[in-house]
């Protein structure tokens, strides 16, 4: 490729030095000659930034404009490029600890970049601006800086720069794109500025001028195929979100240490009477350790362990489950015959101090709330320890499925999730779950499916049953018969 260039440039400069010398004027073969330097000094930079070697192709970009220890799906892309022989530069915003499968593997090398934030003064267009120009810059500089990849992998949302940039990139570089659709940037927008504002009408233009040029697309739905399909004029392949080999039903052992390293910062984990040790058996509110024969058990009459995990974002409305639970407390105290409660909630986001407020305001006798934020290597475990997962994704598009519901099936968790309109594609109602629609409808899913605990022929074990008869495609299976062809492809 780069001999090519060279030869064209040879070319131009040869063909302008003819031109100007049969021209009669000085000005015109001046004008000729300073056209011809800058198309030679293109050429140039596009021989070297064109560049191939034999590992071209073994080489790819996984880019998110997101925190990369947030992005669980981007780093599944990682591991499963690098299982196949690929070489891995994985770029994006590093808030939190990736899994220690990424930060071990020598063919996955991360490049941070750092989240600009834009002018803090003046109009809040003007920061927006200023932000999308100052995060371009540095995509760009990182995309061109680094070793001609034979793809671009990127994520969307968030969409707003990258992909113009990557398809800058494509078009600089004779680089691939492929996009990943998790959702639609603008309808997340939508969600805190309204469906009229000029900013997400402006998102809306941007991902349908832009997602076209990808030189191929995957999704997250069926649904979102169709749409993409039908409304963008975008060919996309689904992709369904399968769980990682690390997300699994947790032994007995584990779930009684992570318990103890819990207890230590979050009393809800601790036994009643606060005393972790008595009569020679270690203990938490779930589980003991005898000292003596080394035994762990799981404590009768424990509470149930009740997980939902979140970004705190718009699309998640937490009053639901806080009504819920009160409800439940109310139930227990009407005196209907049901165990108590420990609720987690796990995660990052904008909206954490605003629930934590309310969830600080309440009262329960019954029900304990937590809000711990966990290591990577620490949410399956927990997932795999749960009793029962609360899912409250409500998708911007309706178009999306939440990753976290799939995480609680690879453990075997039966979950209770509102209701949207693609939901059916993942869970199935009365089958590996049930789907709500008001927080009346949960805290009576909570009773009737709570009523039993533990009992082994209760329906919460019907559904954990038919998880682990259902298990279906793995991600490495999936990723494998979906996307593998996708990378070998010529076009």
């Amino acid at each position: 490729m780069a001999d090519n260039y060279t030869c064209l440039s040879v070319s131009i400069l040869t063909i302008g030095l003819l031109t100007a010398f049969y021209l009669p004027s000085a000005n015109a073969a001046l004008a000729v000659m300073s056209l011809v330097v800058v198309l030679v000094c293109v050429s140039h930079v596009l021989g070297k930034l064109r560049r191939r070697d034999g590992q071209t192709e073994r080489r790819v970009c996984v880019l998110v404009l997101g925190d990369i220890g947030r992005s669980p799906r981007m780093q599944y892309h990682a591991l499963s490029l690098s299982k196949h022989g690929y070489s891995v530069v994985f770029v994006g915003f590093l808030d939190s600890k990736p899994h220690q499968g990424i930060l071990q593997d020598e063919r996955i090398r991360i490049v941070p970049i750092a989240e600009v934030k834009g002018v803090q003064v003046g109009l809040k267009i003007l920061t927006y601006m200023t932000k999308v120009i100052l995060q371009s810059l540095q995509l760009l500089h990182v995309l061109l800086k680094m070793e001609l990849q034979s793809h671009i992998l990127m994520q969307n949302p968030p969409g707003l720069p990258s992909i113009a940039v990557a398809c800058l990139v494509c078009g600089l570089r004779g680089t691939r794109v492929i996009i990943d659709w998790h959702n639609y940037g603008y309808t997340i927008m939508a969600l805190s500025h309204g469906a009229g504002h000029p900013v997400v009408r402006l998102a809306k233009w941007y991902e349908h001028f832009f997602g076209p040029l990808a030189t191929h697309n995957l999704c997250v739905t069926k649904a979102m195929k169709d749409d993409l399909q039908r409304n963008w004029g975008i060919k996309a392949t689904t992709l369904y979100d399968r769980p990682a080999s690390v997300f699994r039903e947790t032994p007995v052992r584990l779930q009684h240490e992570l318990f103890m390293r819990l207890a230590r910062t979050h009393p809800q984990f601790l036994p009643s009477g606060n005393d972790p040790c008595e009569d020679e058996v270690e203990r938490t509110a779930f589980s003991g350790f005898n000292l003596a024969d080394k035994a762990v058990t799981l404590t009768p009459g424990r509470p149930a362990l009740l997980l939902s995990s979140t970004s705190w974002t718009e699309d998640e409305d937490f009053s639901i489950l806080l009504k819920a639970l009160e409800e439940y407390e109310g139930f227990i105290k009407a005196g209907t015959s049901l165990p108590s409660l420990v609720c987690v909630i796990t995660g990052k986001g904008p909206q954490k101090k605003y629930y934590r407020k309310l969830i600080d305001s309440l009262h329960f006798e019954y029900v304990k709330i937590c809000t711990p934020w966990l290591e990577a290597e620490d949410y399956p475990v927990l997932l795999g320890s749960a009793d029962l997962g609360v899912c409250l994704h409500k998708s911007s598009s309706g178009l999306d499925l939440p990753m976290k519901v799939v995480d609680m099936f690879g453990c075997c968790l039966p979950v209770c999730a509102v209701h949207f309109s693609c939901l059916h594609e993942l869970v199935k109602h009365e089958e590996n779950g049930l789907i709500f629609k008001d927080p009346q409808e949960l805290a009576e899913q909570l009773r009737v499916l709570l009523s039993e605990f533990p009992n082994a022929d209760s329906r919460l074990a019907m559904f954990r049953r038919n998880l682990q008869a259902n298990r279906g495609l793995c991600w490495d299976d999936n990723w494998d018969q979906n996307v593998l062809p996708l990378l070998t492809s010529s076009t």
